[in-house]
């Protein structure tokens, strides 16, 4: 059965989605999921939605992200941004569930639409969701509450800066919270450290890259079974360096070891190493070095 997909490009859109009266705002809203009319909810459906979501679900069921499946029993916090793609069990068994949504239009022109893309944890799986203890909660839905009422009363001049001052507030809790988590399991984690400079080393310890390539992000996150965001946020908090800082630098020390064991020309050299195009291989090096190639080798 072919897969089909339906876009909801904007708040009004889900409200009608969900069987509920007009949107307060049009671009920002609080949606109590249990409430909702999921009769309209197919499950051989996919939805596209065009605007960001931040859903607190505590529910018995699956739910599906992309074309995976997990099963969430325990209260977390999931996050989504424009243009992803999530379905849901219509039979799913809500103890408890409420999203905030909002349009990127609300966001327009200001300090925090500038920053969104800061915020990564929008582009984690929802196997890397966010499980926030009971005082946490507390504090994520104090911050809904006051967007809630901030959009709910008359609109003056002063609604749109509020609003978006109270989602920035609730943002950076959610950052902290995710800081948090990342510590709790630092076990888990410093495994995944420890697996992913293994296989960065044996990969570049390969004597195929001319076929293979140079990896990127999407390479190891894949292996490590992680989104490319979650990995590379866990390696800056346990190594100060994202994975693609770290993937140059692996390919600096190589480069460093072909250029003084041979004669080899620039050009041979960044071919072996999987560049098409050795000015891109120059440019990473003298990045990571301060030097060219050139300039390295003649100093060794």
């Amino acid at each position: 059965m072919q897969t089909k997909y339906v876009d909801i490009q904007s708040i009004s859109d889900l409200h009608t989605l969900y069987g509920w009266s007009k949107p307060r705002h049009p671009l920002v809203s609080l949606i109590d999921l249990k409430e909702a009319n999921r009769s309209n909810i197919q499950n051989d459906t996919f939805y596209r939605l065009g605007f960001y979501g931040i859903h607190f679900k505590k529910i018995t069921g699956v739910l599906n992200y992309g074309m995976s499946h997990y099963d969430f029993t325990e209260g977390t916090l999931m996050f989504v941004a424009p243009n992803q793609v999530i379905s849901s069990d219509p039979d799913l068994q809500i103890e408890e569930a409420w999203g905030l949504v909002f349009h990127p239009d609300l966001l327009n022109s200001s300090p925090l639409g500038n920053k969104m893309n800061a915020y990564s944890f929008f582009h984690y799986d929802i196997n890397e969701a966010l499980h926030i203890s009971e005082d946490e909660k507390l504090i994520v839905k104090d911050c809904v509450e006051r967007i809630r009422k901030e959009y709910s009363q008359n609109i003056d001049k002063h609604t749109q800066l509020l609003i978006q001052t109270n989602i920035e507030l609730l943002l950076n809790y959610c950052d902290r919270f995710y800081d948090r988590q990342f510590l709790t399991r630092s076990k888990v984690n410093n495994d995944i450290v420890q697996r992913f400079e293994r296989m960065l080393k044996e990969y570049f310890n390969n004597e195929t890259l001319i076929d293979m390539g140079l990896p990127d992000v999407h390479y190891f996150a894949s292996a490590l079974n992680l989104s490319a965001n979650y990995l590379s946020d866990l390696l800056k908090r346990y190594t100060g360096k994202s994975t693609q800082e770290h993937i140059h630098l692996q390919l600096t020390e190589k480069a460093k070891t072909l250029l003084w064991g041979s004669d080899k020309p620039i050009s041979e050299i960044a071919f072996e190493l999987g560049f098409e195009h050795p000015s891109h291989f120059t440019k990473i090096f003298k990045t990571k070095t301060g030097k060219s190639p050139t300039e390295y080798r003649h100093l060794s």
